[in-house]
């Protein structure tokens, strides 16, 4: 395998997780998850985690759209071993915490709820999958990732 190939392969499959054979979409989710959880229990301050967390969604929505482009052509059109988009999705969520109270209740509400909108696709999110190549990967969970934030919030909002 090329290295150009290689490389796409790792950030598209979510470092490997992609190639679950159950549920690749939810080991995506979940390996993002407790990357953002590992990033938060070794210490980093929110406004850090909250940075980080943001520059992680630019920049692997961007690996994650030339990924998909490079790796269709040859695995088909949105295979579900691609779940960089799982991940850039439920990072976004993520982005509402701002407190060490409930930190895991909330990664765990921002991990269902993304996983929810994903799955079912309801508010338009199923409409993003008609863009083609690697920005419709990665659209939909984008959509779904912000409409997960946007009950998050409010959820947090509501319990402090």
């Amino acid at each position: 395998m090329k290295q150009e190939k290689l490389f796409h392969t790792i950030i598209a499959t979510g470092f490997g997780s992609g190639f679950s054979p159950i549920a690749p979409g939810t080991a995506g989710a979940l390996l993002a998850t407790l990357a953002w959880l590992g990033a938060f229990f070794a210490g980093l301050s929110f406004p850090l985690l909250f940075l980080s967390t943001a520059t992680a969604i630019v920049l692997f929505t961007l690996l994650g759209v030339k990924a998909a482009n490079t790796l269709e052509p040859e695995w088909g059109e949105d295979p579900s071993r691609i779940v960089v988009d799982e991940m850039v999705g439920v990072w976004i969520p993520l982005l509402a915490i701002n407190s060490d109270k409930h930190v895991v209740l909330y990664a765990l509400v921002a991990f269902v709820l993304f996983r929810f909108f994903d799955i079912l696709k309801p508010l338009g999110i199923r409409k993003m999958e008609s863009v083609k190549g690697g920005w419709g990967v990665m659209l939909d969970d984008i959509l779904a990732g912000v409409y997960s934030f946007i009950i998050l919030k409010g959820i947090i909002w509501l319990i402090k």
